[in-house]
């Protein structure tokens, strides 16, 4: 296998195994995992087959079955972290205000990106995110692309409302304002 091929998609498996799993720990078990499974599965890979959608499924398929395991087995409770999905290196040439407001703006996509439908997150990771195609992601979840367009402009939406809510919530209310001016 060439692994130099499947380190470039390593922090977008990451990314998207941190969506689903919303736990760093986990995200990383989950992408070590996929990686393990396509070296194996390597020699099965066609030359003329999308390696990022192959290795998106991989992970997609393994979070399932730890689902399908978790629900099974007594006593086990999972709990999602508050770990952020986008999470990016701040550029250095910044001055610290700019950091910070930079990571300000990440931390409230993060986390009105966890509120969203599992659905919802899973299809806006996989085309804002992963940068797959429309047709990759229906293939990957197993529906029609305008389900998958449909799915991403819903979860659009109410990303936006979750951040305008986030938004109004962290400012006074118009009474507020008033009272403090008077």
């Amino acid at each position: 296998m060439n692994e130099v091929a499947l380190c470039e998609h390593l922090d977008a498996l990451y990314r998207y195994a941190i969506s689903l799993t919303r736990n760093s720990f986990d995200a990383a078990d989950l992408t070590q995992e996929t990686c393990l499974r396509a070296l194996d599965a390597w020699h099965s890979l066609r030359p003329d087959s999308n390696l990022k959608a192959w290795l998106f499924t991989i992970l997609r398929h393994i979070w399932f079955n730890q689902l399908r395991h978790r629900r099974t087995v007594a006593g086990i409770e999972y709990s999602p972290g508050d770990h952020c999905i986008a999470e990016r290196a701040v550029d250095a040439s910044n001055d610290p205000y700019a950091n910070y407001l930079s990571k300000m703006e990440i931390e409230k996509v993060n986390s009105a990106i966890q509120q969203l439908p599992e659905a919802f997150r899973e299809v806006i990771v996989l085309r804002e995110f992963a940068d797959l195609s429309y047709g990759t992601i229906a293939t990957m979840i197993g529906c029609p692309i305008g389900t998958i367009m449909s799915r991403l402009a819903r979860a659009r939406m109410r990303l936006r409302d979750v951040l305008v809510t986030q938004e109004n919530q962290g400012q006074p209310s118009k009474e507020e304002s008033t009272a403090q001016s008077v």
